[in-house]
């Protein structure tokens, strides 16, 4: 698989990145995050398109070889990455639409998770 994530006020740029997939894609809906929490912080995670009408689509996980560890975890969006919002209190999503301008959300162009109990698929 090669990510292409285009220059875009959404995330920084990801032209060409080569990975190795090991299984198929599956969308998911969360995953949690260790930059700012150790513990950790779940988040809802979208798809981010260059659709001006509707930029939500899908976020998808595929198991990738990663050649530190072994295996692990790609998170996809669409052309414009991923964005992500932590969950509110008692695992209740955060109030509000998803938007570039919302202080609370952020963007980014994919993430590499190692862990499996990290993510959080639709059924």
């Amino acid at each position: 698989m090669i990510l292409n994530i285009e220059e875009n006020p959404n995330c920084e740029t990801a032209e060409g990145i080569r990975f190795k997939t090991v299984g198929p894609p599956r969308p998911i809906k969360q995953v949690k995050m260790y930059d700012q929490d150790p513990e950790g912080t779940l988040c809802q995670i979208t798809g981010w398109s260059d659709d001006p009408e509707n930029p939500v689509c899908p976020a998808y996980s595929q198991k990738v070889e990663d050649s530190g560890d072994g295996e692990a975890f790609l998170v996809f969006g669409g052309a414009w990455g991923l964005r992500l919002k932590p969950i509110g209190d008692g695992d209740q999503e955060k109030e509000g639409e998803w938007s570039l301008t919302n202080p609370e959300q952020w963007g980014e162009a994919y993430l590499i998770l190692n862990d499996r109990e990290d993510l959080t698929f639709f059924e």
